[in-house]
């Protein structure tokens, strides 16, 4: 007898095309609530799922039979992990899949910020011709920080060794730093720091982490870049922060904004003050949760995970 699917979300198609050659039976559910889903998923060996909600306690007490739960992306905050785990699900997610297309997004958004490319492109397009108000900045010279030195962080540093940079990374962990950056303290990371960028999953430890006293302990006005959770950065201290010239400009691919799923926005009637300033900042870049989101990584997050779930679970 093989082992049940249930898809929740949909994938590139080589997950339920290799699965399916590898002897799993496959079942799709896109659009059922979360409660519907549940009357049924004691049916299934396994989920493949992305973040439509979330995997908690009533879920799992329900799933009698789940042996496995993969995540086709690199976080895990939307599954009650401990819980899971007490229960013998394994758990699976592809952190390896997206990291590249990550790395590439955050250094472009760098070079964005630091040229004026977006403000320059659409100030032309409205018929204006700015050079000296557009002068630029040049990244070589610079210490970049990196909070965060797991496959993202590690990543985004093998792709400034074309740079003439300081490149420092802090984390929990240790003796994770390499040959392209020096672990170092978060002291020290903040006293020397021009350009940060976090690499941070959202955990209880990192939950508005970059609030006005973290930002307040750096000795220089400084960029910073998040491509990692929005909830990682209380964006009202932000604002303040960029008002007080403390904070010189934002890369921001995520939002505290935005719903667990990651695909809309949450916004209410009216629009949140530090939000709006956000919107109507020329030295704010800001893209809709898309640093891993590219056709390679599409198919990448796919095969890692089917990968995975081949290397834990075998088909007698």
């Amino acid at each position: 007898m093989s082992a049940k699917i249930l898809h929740i979300d949909s994938n590139h198609p080589i997950l339920w095309g290799q699965l399916e050659e590898a002897g799993f039976e496959n079942h799709a559910d896109f659009k059922s609530s979360k409660e519907e889903i549940e009357n049924k998923i004691q049916e299934y060996n396994g989920i493949v799922i992305r973040s439509r909600f979330k995997i908690d306690k009533t879920f799992l007490d329900k799933a009698t039979n789940l042996q496995f739960i993969a995540r086709v992306g690199a976080g895990l905050e939307s599954i009650d992990c401990e819980y899971a785990e007490s229960k013998g699900v394994h758990l699976i997610a592809a952190p390896e899949g997206n990291r590249n297309a990550v790395a590439e997004h955050t250094l472009g958004v760098i070079l964005s910020l630091f040229n004026n490319l977006n403000q320059a492109d659409a100030e032309i397009k409205a018929g204006h011709w700015n050079r000296e108000s557009n002068r630029g900045h040049e990244l070589d010279g610079k210490t970049v920080g990196i909070i965060g030195y797991g496959n993202m962080g590690k990543a985004f540093a093998k792709k400034l060794r074309g740079f003439e940079v300081n490149v420092l990374c802090y984390d929990i962990l240790e003796n994770v730093g390499d040959e392209n950056a020096t672990q170092v303290s978060l002291q020290e990371l903040q006293q020397k720091t021009d350009v940060l960028s976090l690499h941070l999953p959202w955990t209880p430890e990192t939950d508005k982490m970059v609030n006005t006293n973290f930002i307040n302990a750096f000795a220089k006005p400084f960029w910073i870049i998040n491509t990692s959770r929005g909830k990682n950065i209380v964006t009202a201290d932000l604002v303040e922060a960029m008002k007080a010239k403390k904070v010189l400009g934002a890369g921001l691919d995520v939002l505290e904004y935005e719903k667990l799923s990651f695909e809309t926005l949450f916004q209410e009637n009216n629009t949140p003050e530090a939000f709006q300033y956000l919107l109507e900042s020329k030295n704010v870049l800001l893209t809709p949760h898309i640093a891993g989101w590219t056709f390679e990584s599409h198919e990448r997050l796919a095969q890692v995970i089917v990968d995975k779930i081949k290397a834990v679970y075998h088909i007698n």
